[in-house]
């Protein structure tokens, strides 16, 4: 369904007819808020220059003291819903695709760079323009994983950031000395964040302050795994990872007991939920699945929510997708959030949680936008498929869905049943 060009947004003529190519100026039209407005946005560089009413910008502005030619691309995103780009806050790309591969998978700095840039422009596709993935470090696997999320990371430039969290296993006692090198080395080599999961440390009270030290060595991010089965040691995390904040993550608390979410109100600290089934590579045992109940509980704490993939294909979730907009969607259909706070949790709710400024569709906003087909943000979770995604203000991803039906019924169906225009450039319907 991923590949006709029909039902894509209409690029009106200029110098740059390939979307993904287009100049230093580009003008989306006709484009649909969240709000309902129709508007035009006028982006320039990395920014939003302007955004007016339908047909109210003019035309591409002309390079300053050069020749009067219009410098740009001019895209009509008429039946499509334009939106913050949303940002993929708890991935695990070094096992993305393991499930269908042979047990051990392959772990060639090849294998693992595709592997891993793989699920990156699999997420990108989707609208993803920030994505952060926990790499485990330490014991077989020593640096060879988060070097080729490095890796992938430096390819990745220019068409969504990409972050690194370091997860040594152990960290105390004699067993944790390996650890505790290889998370310094690897935040001096460019991870983003320490990470990891204390429970699987036979002192985890020990794990933290060893992991604490070593993010304020690096001056870097907190993102920590816990199931938050145990309140007493909950509230322990929770009172120790305090002061760093608003650097930390928390996530995925799928065991969180009744009346504990008020342990981590207090503390400030953000947490990811994971709403496909709860689990991921990061977390020992089969996922527990999730409760709307308890993320409702965490919502009406007022505990600062945001939401991941935390699976894709891998042994945690051998169906798992990396499409933010499915997590917003079961956050919604689950009865967590309205459709609104669904889309903030894996939008400028993770982008505030990967330590990136929030985005609005208004001038002076990092120009980080998808659009998506749909004529409300209900109806774009509920099944917008083609997309078009802006990174630092260039078009970086588009996918463009064709749905067709046989001529088998006397009415008249339409071929393009994504959207209203069918993709046609003067908005008639396909038939």
């Amino acid at each position: 369904m991923d590949s006709a060009a029909a039902d894509g947004p209409h690029h009106g003529p200029g110098p740059a007819a390939n979307p993904l190519g287009h100049g230093p100026v580009l003008l989306l039209t006709g484009a649909r808020l969240a709000d309902g407005r129709v508007v035009d946005v006028r982006i320039s560089g990395d920014r939003i220059q302007a955004v007016g009413t339908a047909g109210g910008l003019g035309p591409l502005p002309a390079v300053p003291g050069g020749p009067t030619v219009t410098t740009g691309a001019r895209i009509d995103l008429r039946g499509y819903l334009l939106l913050p780009a949303p940002a993929e806050a708890h991935a695990h790309y070094d096992v993305a695709f393991s499930a269908a591969l042979p047990a051990p998978p392959p772990e060639t700095p090849t294998d693992l760079t595709r592997r891993v840039t793989e699920a990156a422009l699999t997420s990108l596709g989707y609208g993803a323009t920030a994505q952060r993935t926990h790499v485990r470090i330490g014991d077989v696997h020593g640096l060879r994983r988060l070097e080729a999320v490095l890796t992938a990371q430096q390819a990745l430039r220019g068409l969504a950031d990409l972050q690194a969290v370091a997860m040594p296993r152990l960290l105390t006692g004699r067993a944790g000395a390996d650890g505790r090198a290889q998370l310094r080395e690897a935040l001096k080599l460019g991870a983003t964040a320490a990470g990891g999961c204390p429970e699987l440390d036979p002192d985890p009270a020990g794990y933290v302050q060893l992991l604490l030290e070593a993010a304020r060595e690096a001056d870097c991010a907190v993102d920590l795994h816990t199931t938050a089965a145990d309140p007493v040691q909950l509230a322990r995390l929770a009172g120790a990872l305090a002061p760093l904040r608003p650097r930390v993550l928390l996530g995925p608390c799928g065991a969180l007991v009744p009346g504990a979410s008020t342990v981590l109100a207090t503390s400030g600290v953000r947490v990811v939920c994971l709403p496909q089934n709860g689990g991921c590579a990061g977390l020992e045992g089969l996922p527990a699945g999730v409760r709307p109940a308890l993320l409702r509980e965490l919502v009406k704490a007022r505990v600062p929510l945001v939401a991941g993939s935390g699976s894709l294909r891998d042994g945690a979730n051998p169906v798992g997708r990396a499409d933010p907009l499915e997590a917003a969607y079961l956050l919604a259909a689950g009865g967590v959030l309205d459709p609104d706070a669904a889309y903030d949790a894996v939008s400028n709710q993770a982008r505030l949680a990967l330590g990136l400024a929030p985005v609005r569709v208004d001038a002076g906003f990092p120009a980080e936008l998808l659009a998506v087909r749909g004529d409300s943000l209900a109806g774009a979770l509920a099944g917008g498929h083609s997309r078009l995604v802006v990174h630092s203000g260039r078009v970086v991803s588009r996918t463009s869905a064709v749905r067709e039906f046989a001529d088998t019924v006397a009415l008249a169906l339409p071929r393009q049943a994504d959207g209203t225009d069918g993709g046609r450039p003067d908005g008639e319907p396909s038939r």
